[in-house]
């Protein structure tokens, strides 16, 4: 017996809005789980959710309503045509609350970024960084050396990458991140930057205990250590589901707007992720700013906003958010108009940045060029990044670039690379730091710049070699007058010569007959010493230590003390002589 074809019963008019309203709200739960819109009318990521609510609900609408007019009750008694015409009315009446909601959005849209307008705000838009001018020579401390970076962050990373390929236990499941953040630690200058998980894999199986450790690179030492923690970090940008700290956040914080997370550890060494809360000051969508930041336990994601950072927290506001807001400061000095035509007074940040650390805080640096963006400095930025106090200095001169270029051309030989540079106070003198580095980013040699005269160059392969060239070419232009240390000697004949290579350099020991002292001399300054032997008579000059002085404390050489102690200084000569 042939078994009957059974005709399946349309879906009703109510079922159809049932399943479309579930369709939306599945589509809208996976979007927000991975894209993570802020609810909050100042981000336009919440605009685009809703907009693509209202359009998911109406297509399902129109797909799902069509099969009832195809072989509904009206398909004997109604024509075609009044069919289409019933079921067009059934879709506007059920969609016209989502048709207008949607309607709605746009236009709240449209208008919100029209009156969020530079043109129409241009005074609020300048007021949004307030800019003190400051006193260089007075404001900016000489820097000792243990405190300047001698490090870019691509050479900070490399190193960091490298000492993971030293922790056999580690290599194999995790990798470094290469998220750092330039942060003051224990009073030192560091980047610091969590390992992550080497694929889906690796996370998979050691998910449970967290990432193990972070990485601490020393700007100055350029060191770079692995910092093992006795619980893993299980909150990070490498969990991909609700551990990922962004849908941490947004899961605790659905309506607050975040800029990137910060990696940032405190002075106990525990590792925090430093969420900067964004807020909107101008119109709907104009005017970014920040205003406290949620502060995210990295190992229990324990969270707390705070309207007011802890002092340690060193990154709140980003370099590109303080170069924004000094751009509309700088180019809306005398309205809109003037920014584009005219261009009286205007004033631009120069293209890169670096970072000076001073007072337990860290300083984001920019120079200030004008409107036409040309090869000279008007002056610099100096912006403190936990609370935003800006100062401006002025400081004609060459800008980074320039400097750069200058930099390098004194080591063309040795095809060196120069990193953005560091704004230093020498002997009172703006001056740009520059380390070199080699085709490996590791740092070989470094240059100061004077930044009104970037021909004064001088380089050294420490920094307190650069340094004691570049105050000497200082003094021999006029430029200054710094006190030079006071010059002795040594005579006798050498008793004991030692060896090292120290930072590539090769340095010899030398202990005079009756000293217990050791001198010590770097054969690329004093080739002469490489002739050397036990028994030559010697004239060394030496730099006589000084009494306490706030500049040169930081400048001289280590004082001689009894005993096996040496005396470091690179600028001493020697004179082999007779007997």
């Amino acid at each position: 017996m042939k078994k009957e074809n059974k005709t399946r019963k349309p879906m009703g008019r109510a079922g159809s809005l049932l399943v479309s309203l579930v369709v939306t709200a599945v589509v809208g739960f996976v979007y927000f789980y991975v894209s993570l819109p802020a609810i909050n009318p100042q981000s336009g990521d919440f605009y685009s959710f809703l907009a693509l609510l209202c359009i998911v609900y109406t297509i399902s609408v129109f797909v799902l309503s069509a099969k009832p007019l195809d072989n509904g009750e009206y398909s004997v008694v109604r024509t075609p045509r009044e069919k289409i015409k019933d079921w067009f009315l059934f879709v506007k009446k059920s969609c016209l609350p989502v048709l207008i909601l949607f309607a709605a959005v746009v236009a709240v849209a449209i208008v919100g970024q029209i009156i969020s307008m530079p043109i129409f705000r241009a005074s609020a838009y300048r007021e949004l960084l307030t800019v003190q001018t400051g006193d260089f020579a007075t404001d900016i401390a000489e820097i000792s050396f243990n405190k300047i970076p001698t490090l870019d962050r691509a050479s900070a990373e490399y190193l960091g990458d490298r000492q993971m390929g030293t922790l056999s236990d580690m290599v194999s499941q995790f990798e470094y991140s290469g998220d750092s953040t330039q942060i003051n630690y224990q009073g030192r200058p560091v980047r610091v930057a969590p390992i992550a998980y080497a694929d889906l894999i690796k996370w998979f199986t050691n998910r449970g205990n967290g990432l193990p450790a972070y990485v601490v690179v020393d700007m100055v030492t350029q060191e770079a250590t692995v910092t093992r923690l006795s619980e893993g970090i299980k909150y990070s940008f490498s969990e991909p589901l609700n551990r990922n700290i962004l849908r941490h956040l947004r899961f605790q914080y659905p309506t607050m707007m975040f800029a990137t997370p910060e990696f940032e550890i405190d002075e106990d060494g525990r590792p925090w992720w430093i969420a900067p809360r964004v807020v909107k000051r101008i119109g709907l969508f104009g005017g970014t700013d920040i205003q406290g930041a949620v502060l995210v336990d990295a190992i229990t994601g324990e969270s707390q906003y705070y309207e007011e950072v802890p002092n340690w927290v060193d990154t709140l506001y980003v370099p590109e958010l303080i170069m924004q807001q000094y751009d509309y400061h700088g180019t809306l000095v005398h309205g809109f108009i003037n920014s584009i035509l005219g261009q009286r007074d205007v004033t631009i940040t120069t293209d890169g940045y670096n970072y000076i650390a001073m007072n337990d805080d860290v300083y984001m640096y920019t120079g200030v060029t004008s409107a036409n963006a040309d090869q000279s400095n008007l002056g610099f930025l100096l912006t403190n990044q936990r609370t935003k106090e800006t100062h401006f200095y002025t400081a004609p001169g060459a800008t980074e670039y320039a400097a750069k270029l200058s930099a390098q051309g004194v080591v063309q030989d040795l095809g060196y690379t120069a990193t953005f540079p560091i704004l230093l106070n020498i002997a009172g003198e703006p001056t740009y730091f520059i380390p070199l580095k080699d085709a490996t980013n590791l740092v070989k040699t470094y240059a100061m710049v004077n930044v009104a005269q970037y021909q004064i160059v001088a380089t050294g392969t420490t920094v307190s070699a650069c340094e004691q060239s570049y105050i000497k070419l200082l003094d021999e232009k006029g430029i200054t007058r710094v006190e030079l240390l006071p010059q002795t000697e040594a005579k006798g004949k050498v008793a004991e010569i030692r060896t090292a290579v120290i930072e590539g350099n090769s340095y010899y020991f030398i202990r005079i007959q009756g000293e217990k002292v050791f001198y010590s001399l770097s054969a690329a300054q004093n080739r002469e010493v490489v002739t050397l032997n036990v028994g030559d008579t010697v004239t060394i000059e030496y730099a006589q230590p000084l009494p306490p002085n706030p500049y040169l404390d930081s400048v001289r050489p280590p004082s001689i003390y009894d005993g096996n102690a040496l005396h470091i200084n690179e600028r001493m000569t020697v004179f082999p002589g007779n007997e």
